[in-house]
């Protein structure tokens, strides 16, 4: 028989706390992140400190402590909390004789394996090599081999210098390659302002669902579909309980019952210090937040820490420059807590995204903010005017049609925007 079981690799988590009353939060999140690149967490260590240490990011006894630990331990790998150094990553690694991750590429191997689209794959990989580029080192080219068994002074030099070659070479090859992505995902990007252009020239809101990863945003814009209508498996977005399930943006057209309609989009999930390099890949992909009027925070009310997640979100939308739009908080996972549900308080909502009445609860929610400004009129079209009347059905909510022999009577809630086009036609 042969095993197909993917054996879990065992990992040791490690970090230095300077003060700061998030610690314990980061350590946490660290462990979930570890857990979802398919690591088994087998210990930790915390270093409290005033300040890192240059060369390598612990204190040397704490380093001799974890070295014993995790080999004790069977760890095969060493987390660490923050972005290293490259120096630093090498002195650890010499010194533990372990595989040191640090917090950004454990994320970036997160989103590397979760990459579906061509454009999601692109920016994950843009990320990497610009992670990777100033961490080349000669000794990856087999130079400390080379120099331990040099005999004379000449060779030694003589061996240093193709390493540098071939260090420059590396380095010029990912100059290249990293040039050639961004110029791909140039072109990505013009065709997806095209579609965001035409979704703009629609005239109807959008609403974005932002939040952390794995709060259930996904989950949320499933039950919108179901609920209004949308069970065409192909509509609906991939949703699993697990940090990152997805890095694509989905945009659905969401009809209400009412007549009101709505472009929805799903966004990639956030995470405590989110590598900066990741923030600018993705941020072609979160254009559909900035271009929304309204954004939904999806949050796991379960989670101790939300608070903190709530503030790494808004941080977050503040990088890529989504600030001034109007924010509905969903507060998730209601049925898993002794909380009734759903419940509304101003612009906060407390759910479930699996629960019917909580879905509901959310359109409506959604629909006081999106449609506040829309005013109902009493208009009277020709009957020869069908693409007006077209034109009212796509962008605006008829509430009531009425064909008679002077024309098309009709009551309709219309944007502000459309209001002034249609001013000839209302009824005294």
């Amino acid at each position: 028989m042969i095993d197909n079981t993917q054996h879990k690799i065992k990992a040791y988590l490690a970090g230095v706390n300077l003060n700061d009353p998030n610690f314990d939060y980061y350590m946490t999140e660290l462990a979930n992140l570890a857990e979802a690149n398919n690591y088994e967490v087998v210990g930790q260590s915390v270093q409290r400190a005033e300040a890192i240490v240059n060369s390598t990011y612990l204190g040397s006894g704490k380093v001799n402590l974890i070295k014993n630990m995790a080999h004790g331990l069977g760890a095969e790998v060493l987390v660490i909390n923050d972005e290293l150094s490259p120096m630093q990553i090498r002195n650890l690694e010499q010194m533990t004789k372990l595989r040191v991750v640090d917090r950004t590429e454990l994320i970036l191997e997160i989103f590397s394996s979760r990459a579906r689209t061509k454009q999601a794959k692109l920016q994950v990989q843009l990320a990497r090599l610009q992670y990777e580029l100033p961490r080349l080192h000669p000794s990856e080219n087999n130079l400390d081999q080379q120099r331990g068994s040099g005999g004379s002074t000449g060779g030694g030099f003589a061996n240093r210098g193709a390493g540098e070659s071939k260090l420059e070479l590396n380095r010029r090859t990912i100059g290249k390659q990293i040039s050639a992505i961004k110029h791909e995902l140039k072109d990505i990007a013009g065709q997806e302002e095209i579609k965001s252009a035409r979704r703009n020239q629609s005239r109807l809101p959008k609403v974005a669902l932002v939040g952390y990863t794995n709060a259930g945003k996904s989950t949320t814009m499933n039950g919108l579909l179901q609920a209004f209508g949308v069970e065409n498996s192909d509509k609906q977005v991939f949703a699993k309980d697990m940090l990152f399930a997805t890095l694509d943006t989905s945009v659905r057209r969401i009809d209400l019952d009412k007549g009101f309609s709505f472009i929805l989009s799903d966004t990639v999930g956030f995470v405590s210090k989110l590598p900066h390099n990741l923030v600018d890949s993705f941020k072609a992909t979160l254009q559909e937040a900035k271009d929304a009027d309204l954004l939904v925070n999806v949050v796991d009310a379960t989670d101790p820490n939300m608070n903190q997640m709530i503030k790494t979100t808004m941080s977050v939308l503040e990088e890529i420059g989504v600030t001034g739009i109007p924010i509905i908080t969903a507060y998730n996972k209601a049925d898993l807590t002794e909380r009734s549900y759903p419940q509304i308080e101003g612009n906060d909502l407390l759910y479930s995204a699996q629960d019917p009445a909580s879905i509901r609860a959310l359109a409506d929610l959604i629909t006081k903010r999106v449609f506040s400004n829309y005013k109902s009129f009493q208009l009277l079209l020709p009957l020869s005017a069908g693409k007006e009347l077209g034109y009212l059905h796509e962008h605006a909510h008829v509430e009531n049609e009425d064909y008679q022999d002077d024309g098309i009577h009709l009551v309709a809630n219309i944007a502000p925007e459309d209001q002034a086009r249609f001013l000839q036609y209302v009824q005294q």
